[in-house]
């Protein structure tokens, strides 16, 4: 027998087609939200999603957008659309793709001669609407990169308590968001030590908060880079998404997509962050450069875990620790600067 979506995906898909079907009666379009995206000389990943909004001649709903945004919930309201069609257009090149089941595109095509650097693609959808996806080619010669996290790495969320995080993630303006302090210079510094290198943030924060990560990065002077994120929804296997595994499949892409690269891996030690990234080190040392974990204040260790210590890793309390890649830890990023800088 066909094996068959998870229940849970059933029914989201099936309830995402009826709000789908009864917004589109009362005029809501198509829409194109672009996500950063990262390419090489043979090609681009580009990545968005497909959502419907109100049109433009809804004026109280518009408003009240306006109004309400950067409350955190609103980035949680947009009704996908599974399966859309989508136009990637780069110079003269015209390439169809097709969204998943929760209206994401996620799809490397082929580098029609963009040069390292920054470049804006066309994305075209239904209904007339399109978008400008930012895409940073990384020159192949280039051997340095930063993969970063984003929750309690650069933004202060206190996300592991599950009462924090939907206070942060739905209530918080963004901003009462706070930055933890230095990490900006940290990643200003290291790259304007390697121009053309890219930062990456891998996090399992959901895509709906990009907007807002987008425009927290802007505003406290963090470095523009792709952002790797998930989607909270069920999958067609159970209700929720694995973060761990997540996080290890982006570092395996990346490690494919640019071989040539060892990365300075930058997380915190408020969940997984420094047994993945010394796993990821074990099996793949070629590709990390060293690794970098802010350590959690005692009050956001309290809220993480229920006690002002760091947890402790594996089932004897002893960490594993690669032989390769160094890591170094500190409170924020100017201690972690110091100390990446003495390992050159």
């Amino acid at each position: 027998m066909a094996s068959r979506p998870f229940i849970a995906a059933r029914i989201e898909d099936r309830f995402n087609a009826v709000v789908s079907g009864a917004l589109r009666r009362r005029g809501w379009l198509e829409s194109i939200l672009p996500f950063t995206g990262y390419g090489t000389s043979e090609q681009l990943r580009i990545l968005a999603r497909i959502v419907l909004r109100p049109s433009a001649d809804l004026g109280i709903v518009q408003a009240a957008s306006a109004l309400l945004y950067r409350r955190g919930w609103r980035n949680f309201m947009n009704v996908p659309q599974a399966r859309a069609t989508v136009t990637v257009v780069v110079g003269n090149t015209r390439i169809p793709v097709r969204a998943d089941r929760s209206g994401y595109v996620d799809v490397r095509v082929r580098n029609p001669g963009l040069a390292p650097g920054w470049h804006s693609v066309i994305l075209e959808g239904g209904g007339g609407s399109s978008a400008l996806a930012s895409i940073q080619v990384i020159d192949d010669a280039e051997d340095f990169g930063i993969v970063s996290d984003i929750d309690d790495t650069v933004l202060s969320t206190w996300l592991p308590r599950p009462m924090v995080a939907a206070w942060n993630s739905f209530l918080l303006t963004e901003q009462a968001r706070q930055a933890v302090p230095g990490m900006a210079r940290l990643y200003q510094r290291l790259l304007a030590e390697h121009p053309g290198a890219p930062i990456i943030f891998v996090s399992t924060g959901s895509w709906n908060t990009y907007p807002m990560i987008q425009r927290f990065t802007a505003r406290h002077g963090i470095p523009q880079g792709a952002m790797l994120l998930t989607d909270w929804g069920p999958t067609n296997t159970g209700w929720f998404r694995s973060g761990p595994d997540h996080k290890r499949r982006c570092l395996r892409e990346l490690a494919r997509d640019l071989p040539n690269i060892r990365w300075v891996l930058v997380g915190d030690d408020g969940q997984h962050d420094p047994d993945l990234y010394a796993e990821f080190a074990s099996l793949q040392p070629a590709h990390v450069r060293a690794r970098a974990i802010r350590q959690l204040t005692p009050g956001e260790h309290t809220l993480a875990h229920g006690l002002p210590m760091e947890v402790p890793h594996g089932h004897d309390g002893q960490r594993w620790e690669p032989d390769t890649a160094p890591e170094v830890r500190a409170p924020d990023g100017d201690g972690l600067g110091d100390k990446l800088e003495q390992l050159q």
